[in-house]
């Protein structure tokens, strides 16, 4: 059975997503940090946080993914950077460094999360198709917050995923409506392994 590590994903690496495909829910390996159908293949290296994409920018960067393909990933617990001194709640103090720490979130209850994602197929002559996704993220709860964060991943409702998986490009106020009726677990936070 995987443990630790093994069971976080990384950008760049792979990770099962389910997408609508033929009127059925199929579940893809695809890389965690999104490439766009159409960028130039180095895309990724000039834009190296795509593997998250927030929620404020869907009608402007996302414009071209949000409303055409959506994925879900089934997650147990998210993991953020932050700043020791944000964490633990103090100002920097003169000539001290930033230290970065890695906290895992996860929500109290302990049920896993639906989390919304944006994917596509990246196609260039002569290349290998790649699949990629990002995770959506929006404004944290408080207690995120309060650890240190700025962003938060958004769970779905299950009672959303169809709707959510197959998204109509014309109606994008019901997908906000989904990602605004989301589940808001309490996430309870410890430093990661």
């Amino acid at each position: 059975m995987p443990e630790g590590d093994d069971l976080r994903i990384f950008p760049r690496h792979y990770a099962p997503v389910m997408v609508m495909e033929n009127g059925r829910r199929v579940v893809k390996p695809m890389r965690y940090q999104l490439r766009p159908a159409g960028k130039p293949a180095f895309h990724n290296d000039k834009f190296p946080g795509t593997y998250n994409a927030r929620r404020d920018s869907h009608d402007g960067y996302w414009r071209g993914v949000f409303g055409h393909t959506h994925g879900v990933i089934l997650a147990d617990a998210f993991y953020e950077n932050v700043n020791r001194h944000r964490a633990e709640t103090h100002e920097l103090g003169p000539g001290v460094e930033v230290e970065n720490l890695v906290l895992e979130f996860k929500p109290r209850t302990g049920e896993p999360m639906l989390i919304a994602c944006l994917w596509s197929r990246w196609t260039a002559e002569g290349e290998p198709d790649l699949l990629s996704f990002a995770a959506i993220t929006d404004e944290p709860p408080p207690e995120v917050s309060a650890a240190g964060h700025d962003r938060c991943v958004i769970p779905i409702k299950p009672e959303h995923v169809d709707a959510w998986l197959n998204p109509d490009p014309k109606n994008l106020e019901a997908l906000y409506a989904i990602l605004d009726d989301r589940e808001r677990p309490y996430y309870e936070h410890r430093l990661a392994a």
